[in-house]
């Protein structure tokens, strides 16, 4: 029983963590080794689509595509960042150093287009055994003007580790983050759309 409450504080860490803290200062120009990783930005000027480095090399690769919408569900959310990261095919983070900040190598850019489209190249990463995790890609939003957000954590049907008891509970907490894979040729291919928190909800999450 105790290994079981164990899992559950596990998944929903992962799963139903939420969200923001709302910050007094500019995080654009905050202590590099403090601001969020949101704003480590590969290039200047971000487009609607990216990819995870090492993206071509990996076996099972994947392509997350979407619309972002604004709070109503219905209106088109463009120039709005959205931030990924996530764990190798191991299940482990590969991390790196740069000025006294450590990083998640396997991480993404991309801005909404003028329709809210965005899409993402990456690959499925792995179960981290030791521990049971969940297979998991973790997303940050930023709107602007706004502070920046967490998601909650983008799951994988096809878990072995995602049990139906697990599931039910996700939904009986109106957590609708289970990416749903198919598979065209050579990479597995999901459709993931966002409907933005309004700044209320955000903060009270």
């Amino acid at each position: 029983m105790k290994k079981l409450t164990n899992l559950y504080v596990m998944i929903f860490f992962l799963s139903c963590s939420a969200l923001v803290q709302a910050q007094d200062q500019d995080t654009t120009t905050a202590d590099f080794a403090d601001r969020s990783p949101l704003y480590d930005y590969s290039e200047n000027n971000l487009n609607s689509t990216d990819s995870i480095p090492g993206f071509q090399t990996k076996e099972d690769k994947l392509m997350i595509t979407g619309t972002v919408f604004e709070s109503d569900g219905v209106t088109p959310a463009k120039d709005v960042i959205l931030y990924i990261s996530q764990p190798d095919e191991h299940g482990d983070y590969e991390l790196k150093k740069e000025n006294d900040k450590r990083y998640v190598v396997h991480r993404a850019w991309v801005k909404t287009d003028v329709d809210g489209r965005y899409t993402f190249y990456t690959f499925i990463p792995g179960n981290n055994t030791r521990f049971r995790e969940l297979k998991h890609i973790h997303p940050i939003i930023k709107e602007s003007g706004k502070p920046e957000y967490e998601l909650n954590a983008f799951l994988f049907d096809n878990d072995p580790f995602l049990s139906k008891h697990c599931r039910k509970r996700l939904e009986k907490k109106g957590i609708d983050s289970i990416l749903v894979l198919e598979k065209k040729e050579d990479m597995y291919i999901t459709t993931k759309n966002i409907v933005l928190e309004s700044v209320a909800t955000a903060y009270t999450n």
